[in-house]
């Protein structure tokens, strides 16, 4: 039987003295989330300000392992 992993990706993103916060929105994809984090980087923004994509653990393993 062959399983097949299912990841959702996460924005996180860091402040410059070390908050963090994670979106509730999430991707399908890491081009999407990529994505979005471009089109926030067009914008002028503080500096410190870092985000990232960030995956979830899969709800389709047991323990995080695919078996």
């Amino acid at each position: 039987m062959t399983s097949t992993a299912a990841l959702i990706w996460y924005l996180v993103i860091a402040g410059p003295q070390g908050g963090m916060a994670v979106l509730p929105s999430t991707f399908d994809k890491r081009e999407q989330c990529t994505a979005a984090i471009a089109e926030y980087q067009k914008q002028p923004t503080s500096t410190g300000w870092t985000l990232q994509c960030v995956p979830s653990a899969s709800p389709f393993t047991i323990n995080g392992s695919a078996e």
